[in-house]
């Protein structure tokens, strides 16, 4: 049967601006629809496609689509001449290795010298820093070609605590290509989506096939949920593991790159190319582990067999009452069959599973011991953690000192500062509470509370959260429905690994979708996560699941 990307026909006019008419005959007998980066290197070795078709092929498929998803936020105007540059070095016999001349995508908060990099917020509108992130260096190092910059959630969603995903001031607002369609409901028709993109990083280009795979990065599930949300792979890595230099920060306690891709080969292979140290890294929240330059010698069919696996009930599939008599957590029904159908192929792939593994600091009766009761602050108040603020106020100054004098603003003050001064320009539509909390943190004054909070957030989540439960059942792995465990792994800076797997109705019921709507389904995952520095075990095990089930389907015209 023959699938069709969207339901909606986008008028296209000609392609010649933008490369479609320079495409070359032997590129014709090439299918860039789901292609891996495999099947390119093996199109490009064959000589059935080049890189600059490539290039061409992927504008043409922006200028189509583009109108209808708004995945993109800049595009990058020398990668023409940059795959002419790969394509010349292929045919000298240079290859530089898998993603020599493969189009990716990068996140608007990522540093390029060829680009823009605003991470969403008008201040920063039309601003080109002086360096590359470090990252950037590796990947152009690598021979990969970026062909443009997602749409983000504005600041990696640290604006407001109201703001829909993948929405920002330069940006507007993504739409998933499982259901292009923005909101009806009164409240919320503002022109987000309908169907969740998850955020703050875009998966919405690599779903629907405008590059091969995109880099995004992750505070608190900002790779996780956009990879469930558009069916996608996500790797979230171990903290360190990628360096940070160059990307606009949130709190370095937590933050990390990581590929998004539609196939864990093609994450695995981007994985490897990003990663490596950088001695301008703050040491801040660093894991060190050693550097892996090639992960697909993880890339196991029996990844599975003999793997002990944690399944924590608590919480993450089923409600909990917590020490305040509160319920919460847990599955809805359609969610709960998908994890019944993974967790029995666990089984038939050879996986020993601990059924339950409960996270410990979920379970606990002890009010100051459970991690439940731990939240992220919304305001200035006892009991939550205030350490994305303090993280924010310090590592915001220390990147715009990295840009030096050509800086859009000097301080959180003066960007805020700007933010209420072009209001009118939309430049805070949905407020910016995060930041007007992060500017009131005194770096001197307020560094015990952050120290103590930051301890409470790694004991709850790793040694009373995951460490525990792991330790004590010799796990390899807990698995976790969709991005649900996103935190529980973030806060503490551990890796996660998240495999497409089913559909589950998108079904609001607060309130639900008018009559005659016709919804589409949501794309659902399973996440794999551990401790610091397994992404191999992890990728082994994502490998392996993917393989047994090879779920991910591109949008459709179906429902």
């Amino acid at each position: 049967m023959r699938r069709w990307l969207f339901s909606i026909v986008v008028p296209i006019a000609a392609l010649s601006a933008i490369g479609g008419a320079h495409v070359s005959q032997p590129a014709a007998r090439f299918q860039i629809i789901e292609a891996t980066i495999p099947d390119i290197q093996d199109a490009l070795r064959r000589g059935d496609v080049t890189s600059r078709d490539l290039v061409d092929m992927y504008l043409a498929r922006i200028e189509k689509y583009e109108p209808l998803l708004n995945a993109v936020i800049a595009i990058n105007p020398r990668a023409r001449s940059e795959a002419e540059t790969l394509d010349a070095e292929r045919a000298k016999g240079f290859v530089r290795g898998p993603l020599h001349g493969v189009p990716i995508a990068i996140k608007d908060n990522i540093n390029t010298t060829g680009m823009p990099t605003t991470a969403g917020a008008l201040a920063f509108e039309g601003y080109t820093p002086p360096y590359d992130a470090t990252l950037v260096t590796h990947l152009h190092l690598a021979g990969a070609i970026i062909i443009a910059k997602t749409v983000l959630t504005e600041f990696a969603n640290f604006m407001s605590f109201n703001m829909p995903a993948n929405y920002s001031a330069v940006g507007g607002y993504g739409l998933n290509p499982y259901d292009p369609r923005p909101d009806p409901r009164a409240g919320s028709n503002d022109g987000r989506p309908a169907l969740g993109t998850g955020g703050s990083s875009s998966g919405i280009g690599t779903a629907a096939n405008l590059w091969v795979a995109n880099v995004g990065t992750e505070t608190n599930g900002s790779i996780l949920s956009p990879a469930v949300q558009n069916m996608l792979v996500g790797i979230k890595p171990t903290v360190g593991l990628i360096s940070r230099y160059g990307i606009l920060p949130l709190t370095a306690d937590q933050d990390t790159a990581g590929p998004m891709a539609r196939t864990v080969t093609d994450a695995a292979i981007l994985l490897g190319a990003m990663t490596g140290p950088d001695p301008r890294d703050s040491p801040i929240g660093t894991h060190a582990c050693g550097v892996i330059g090639d992960y697909t010698s993880f890339l196991r069919r029996a990844g599975l067999r003999g793997a002990r696996i944690g399944i924590p009930r608590a919480n993450y599939y089923n409600p909990v009452v917590g020490p305040d008599g509160v319920t919460r957590g847990g599955l809805n029904a359609a969610q709960q069959a998908v994890m019944n159908e993974a967790i029995q192929i666990l089984r038939q792939e050879g996986a020993i599973l601990v059924d339950p593994a409960d996270i410990p600091s979920i379970v606990d009766g002890a009010p100051a011991n459970n991690l439940l009761l731990f939240p992220s602050c919304t305001a200035r108040a006892a009991n939550c953690s205030l350490v994305s603020y303090y993280g924010f106020k310090r590592d915001f100054a220390a990147y715009l000192a990295s840009l030096g004098p050509t800086a859009p603003v000097r301080s959180l003050t003066e960007h805020r500062q700007f933010n209420i001064a072009n209001a009118s320009r939309n430049s805070m539509r949905y407020g910016q509470e995060r930041l007007d909390l992060a500017d009131q943190m005194d770096l001197v004054a307020d560094r015990a509370r952050y120290e103590a909070d930051l301890a409470k957030n790694i004991f709850l989540t790793s040694t009373h959260g995951m460490g525990e439960v792991m330790q004590r059942n010799n796990l390899d792995a807990l698995v976790i429905p969709g991005s649900s465990g996103a935190g529980l792994a973030a806060l503490p800076g551990h890796p996660t690994v998240v495999v497409p797997f089913g559909q589950i109705p998108n079904a609001p019921t607060n309130p639900p979708f008018p009559p005659g709507f016709d919804a589409r389904p949501a794309p659902y995952g399973v996440s794999f996560t551990s401790m610091p520095c397994t992404e191999g075990r992890l990728i082994e095990m994502a490998y392996a699941f993917e393989q047994a089930t090879k779920r991910r389907v591109p949008p459709s015209s179906a429902p």
